[in-house]
């Protein structure tokens, strides 16, 4: 099971805020703090410092501008950050040393928005943590399906949490933040480009929005639920083969080489499911990442391991165009296509392959 978070710390993902025109003036009160103390307003853990003064009489102030509203953290001497939304307002922020880690804000609607969800969201995430590391040491068995379904019924509260975010604060700059950093939760990145194209138009072109578009799309290439991308490449013989002209059944889009040993040991898998599903609607389309001169490395591997499908390969080593389209960095890799050519499965290696094609194809 994936490992999730333990103790979730909000940063900043995205990039410092330009200086505008207009600022922020930041009004702080902090009772039973020392004269003189540091306080510094900080982003991206500590390496864009945004203002810095010295506590005097138990008050403060930190002036600057953001072009966007961006979460920050107040440093006050050696105490732990404290979280803070901060825009071009006038902002209180409060707090008493006998009250370690609590703060009052006032004046940013961003930072609100932020400590409504977190409020919600935290506790939740904490509980996911703690029972996948439950559920990791548990044996398979009627406990451990137990344990599943709290661990579902949790991520199925955290969507929950979100969607009534995206629903309720579309025009909040909040929301991609949030979007972005709750992704490991799901990662369904068609999911994540629905939740943002319901954001308002002014949050989806400030720079929190931008860098999350940017994120999606890399995150869309190849992901489960996505139109896989036309390729043509020249089979053994030298004749074009397109992926489209595979459009009608399943198909495998596998990426290999004749020096790669996990491929080659995983080869045997492949075959064995192709010789059971291929009456079924089922096939396999293996991309080589053969190197330039090493045509004979290509064909003898795929006579030497049996395999008897259709195989292309424009012999360019890790700049396949294939593989490029498709971001592969490593191999084994593979694409299960349905019949109108979207991607339902991926990186399905040894007993996964067969259970998922049984699930789609059935295995009477």
């Amino acid at each position: 099971m994936k490992k999730l978070l333990l103790g979730l710390i909000f940063f900043p993902l995205f990039a410092a805020a330009q200086k505008t025109p207009s600022g922020f003036v930041i009004n702080g009160k902090l009772d039973g703090f020392s004269d003189g103390l540091e306080i510094r307003l900080v982003q991206n853990g500590e390496s864009v410092e945004m203002a810095s003064t010295k506590l005097q009489g138990g008050k403060f102030t930190l002036k600057g501008s953001v072009t966007d509203p961006v979460l920050c953290f107040v440093m006050i001497g050696g105490e732990k950050p404290v979280e803070l939304y901060v825009e071009n307002k006038t902002i209180s922020f409060k707090g008493d040393k006998k009250e370690p880690g609590v703060y009052k804000v006032e004046g940013s609607s961003s930072h609100k928005d932020f400590t409504d969800f977190i409020s919600v969201f935290v506790p939740t995430a904490q509980q996911l943590s703690s029972q996948a590391s439950i559920i990791n040491y548990t044996p398979v068995g009627a406990t451990r399906d137990s344990l599943m379904n709290i661990y579902n019924g949790l991520q199925q509260k955290v969507q929950a949490e979100i969607d009534k975010l995206v629903g309720k604060k579309p025009t909040s700059v909040i929301v991609p933040f949030v979007l972005n950093v709750t992704y490991q939760f799901n990662d369904d990145v068609v999911l994540l480009e629905k939740r943002f194209e319901s954001l308002d138009e002014k949050v989806k072109s400030m720079e929190a929005g931008k860098q999350l578009k940017d994120f999606i799309a890399q995150n869309k290439i190849g992901a489960i639920g996505t139109e896989a991308m036309d390729f043509t490449q020249p089979d053994t013989t030298g004749k074009p083969v397109a992926l489209s002209s595979f459009r009608g059944k399943y198909v495998l889009l596998d990426f290999w080489a004749s020096w790669c040993r996990p491929c080659r040991q995983e080869n045997p898998t492949v075959v064995n499911n192709y010789n059971k599903f291929k009456d079924k609607n089922f096939t396999v389309l293996s991309v080589s990442l053969d190197q330039p001169g090493k045509k004979d490395a290509w064909l003898n591997a795929i006579h030497e391991d049996n395999l008897t499908w259709t195989h292309v390969s424009d012999l360019q080593f890790w700049s396949n165009a294939a593989a490029v389209l498709y971001n592969v960095h490593g191999i084994p890799a593979n694409y299960l296509i349905d019949p109108k050519g979207m991607i339902v499965a991926k990186g399905l290696r040894g007993p996964a392959l067969e259970a998922k094609l049984c699930e789609l194809l059935g295995c009477n």
